[in-house]
């Protein structure tokens, strides 16, 4: 059951629902591109981690599925719990030992249970509470089982060439910081924040994908560009001129740029 926000939302909804609406036209296409993008990552460091055969996972902002259906069909987990705040996209594909929930990971009263993995990626960014979630997360690992959190880290910084990709991706982490509260800056405090919520040993990894026309991250950006442009605008670091100009230089060959990265890191729950 989705809890009504709070009052500690951002003007933008939480979880950015009002930049990313999952009703609009498209959404799930352009988290399926993301999806392509860094399934594969994912996936190899969830299986490296030991997902296999009788572990009990919660997949946290599962969007479209596309992590909880390869959990049970590639490494052959018993059972995936597929959380999001809006889950027409889980129950819009089945499988078997897929369980769907429609729930508010913020809510005081979130307890699913225990498993031995709890995955979030592309979740925690987008909210304020991250240490009190953290600490919740944790929370719902079974002992010896392990926490994997991902998100993006912006690698954009005073020195990075001044091209249309840059200008746009600036703009989109300011616009979206002031309109739905994503903030990135505190991802690369992840190992510590786990260590913090009793969980060791943890490690952490980067992986940052290629930006090459026509690719399933370049059309992830552009359409992400196009659904946050409003909030791009709004803080007179680009204009449309200018969002139009890095969707175009996206999808030509003369695109040289480093892609946000995607941080994971993980601890484990100790034993008794």
């Amino acid at each position: 059951m989705t809890d009504a926000p709070r009052g500690d939302a951002p003007a933008g909804g939480r979880y950015g629902e009002a930049v990313f609406r999952p009703e609009q036209a498209g959404e799930s296409e352009r988290i399926d591109f993301g999806a392509l993008a860094y399934d594969d990552i994912t996936m190899a460091r969830l299986r490296a981690l030991g997902a296999g055969p009788g572990w009990r996972c919660l997949d946290v902002g599962a969007g479209t599925g596309t992590i909880s259906r390869r959990l049970l069909q590639e490494a052959g987990v018993a059972s995936v719990l597929a959380v999001d705040r809006d889950v027409r996209f889980l129950t819009e594909r089945p499988a078997p030992g897929l369980d769907v929930l429609e729930a508010d990971i913020t809510a005081p009263d979130f307890a699913p249970g225990r498993f031995r993995l709890v995955h979030a990626r592309f979740v925690l960014m987008h909210l304020p509470e991250r240490d009190r979630l953290i600490a919740t997360l944790a929370a719902l690992v079974a002992p010896g089982g392990v926490l994997v959190l991902s998100d993006a880290v912006d690698l954009t910084n005073d020195r990075t060439p001044g091209t249309p990709y840059t200008g746009a991706m600036r703009a989109m982490w300011q616009g979206l910081r002031s309109s739905i509260g994503t903030d990135v800056s505190w991802v690369p405090a992840y190992p510590h924040l786990l260590r913090g919520a009793g969980l060791m040993p943890v490690a952490a990894e980067i992986h940052v994908p290629p930006l090459l026309p026509g690719s399933p991250l370049s059309s992830f950006w552009a359409d992400t560009w196009e659904r946050s442009r409003a909030a791009m605008l709004a803080t007179g670091l680009i204009d449309d001129a200018g969002v139009d100009e890095a969707i175009g230089y996206l999808r030509s060959d003369e695109c040289a740029a480093l892609s946000a990265g995607m941080l994971t890191a993980w601890g484990w729950k100790p034993k008794p």
